[in-house]
């Protein structure tokens, strides 16, 4: 293939679920309130999905490639991002591959938590301009009810459950990402840790689905910050714009305090900043993408607009895209995908799982068991 020296957005499509837990559903089983989880990350609800990743991360992908004008046998590489997989092998974006009938196209999962759609996203462009690839769908996409610690009141407030995904095509024009910085700062990645996830937790008794979740708020804030404020600065340094030239901010939806932070230290006004975390929460991979479908939507992004896009996640990883989009900010097609109705409340499903979980009691001390590499001693 002739290489390309840009890779355009086309296309963009997200799938949420039905299902909306509200703060007040939480406080149900939590000792906590709206006001307290408002206060505390401005989010008001969030969705709890029925079907499973891959489901909604097909969906997401069917409407990205009608809006693209794309039939799914166009595509040459399908990029599934988060940490939500439905089996260690095979990979969930082979799932996606047959369901979307996509039967050219290479697939591949990304796992950087809540930055693995903008990983994916610099792959995907990446391999669009050395030429390995035409085109490509990436999508961002999370369950996380399935594996929360409902007893947690200190995660199970913050995430939830969603995809989005978007269509990139070789173009010989400036659109799509023009600008990159990706890092970890993997020195506190023991500050974030979902346990019971994983080949360490294998022959230690513990059950499936029962997890314990290692979350430092302080130091992940202050850390998000930094990481997030620091990548947004230094790809505008490298690509030789200014917070001026910025027309909208679409960043990781971790918490509101952290996105005024990172808006501050980069000198742009929270006007010019996509905020979805009050409706959707923390949906780790899939708030960029959603946040942008979101934007698209709302007529916050123009031809010609100038995004960044920053984001920090489990690792701890960090990056910050700089996006010049096209022409074309409505879709070309209309899937006839729908999601197939919810039948339950979000509380109801939430409880359902919370019914099976026991991760303080039989799985305990499987849980506790696994050490990191870098704290053994030999």
């Amino acid at each position: 293939m002739t290489p390309a020296r840009h890779a355009a957005i086309t296309g963009w499509g997200e799938a949420l679920p039905p299902a909306i837990l509200t703060n007040d559903d939480l406080s149900t089983f939590l000792e906590t309130s709206d006001a307290w989880i408002t206060q505390r990350t401005g989010m008001k609800e969030r969705r709890v999905s029925h079907i499973s990743a891959i489901e909604m991360a097909t969906i997401a992908s069917a409407r990205a490639l009608a809006c693209a004008g794309l039939e799914a046998g166009d595509v040459d590489l399908i990029i599934y991002g988060g940490c939500s997989n439905e089996e260690a092998v095979p990979n969930s974006a082979s799932g996606v591959q047959i369901a979307l009938g996509a039967t050219r196209a290479a697939a591949m999962d990304v796992n950087t938590a809540c930055t693995s759609f903008l990983y994916g996203l610099s792959t995907a462009t990446a391999m669009i301009q050395t030429g390995v690839v035409r085109n490509a769908i990436v999508i961002g996409v999370e369950l996380i009810s399935r594996y929360m610690d409902w007893s947690n009141r200190n995660v199970a407030v913050l995430f939830g459950d969603g995809a989005a995904a978007v269509v990139l095509q070789a173009t010989d024009n400036e659109e799509g990402v023009i600008g990159t910085v990706l890092g970890c700062d993997a020195e506190a990645r023991q500050s974030l840790r979902v346990r019971g996830i994983g080949c360490g937790y294998a022959n230690r008794d513990v059950s499936l689905g029962d997890t314990l979740w290692d979350f430092d708020g302080q130091v992940i804030f202050k850390r998000a910050v930094h990481g997030m404020s620091e990548a947004a600065a230094r790809v505008l340094r490298e690509a030789n714009v200014s917070a001026d030239d910025i027309d909208l901010v679409v960043p990781h939806q971790a918490n509101l305090r952290i996105i005024e932070a990172v808006a501050k230290y980069t000198g742009i006004g929270m006007n010019r900043v996509m905020v979805t975390v009050h409706k959707y929460g923390n949906m780790s991979a899939a708030t960029v993408p959603v946040s942008l479908v979101d934007a698209l939507k709302e007529g916050r992004v123009k031809p010609g607009s100038l995004l960044l896009m920053p984001g920090f996640g489990g690792g701890l990883t960090f990056g910050a895209l700089l996006v010049r989009w096209g022409s074309r900010t409505t879709p070309l097609g209309e899937s006839s995908i729908v999601m197939p109705p919810c039948e339950q409340t979000a509380l109801e499903l939430v409880n359902e799982i919370r019914a099976k979980q026991d991760p303080h009691g039989r799985s305990l001390r499987g849980l506790m068991e696994p050490v990191f590499a870098e704290s053994r001693t030999v």
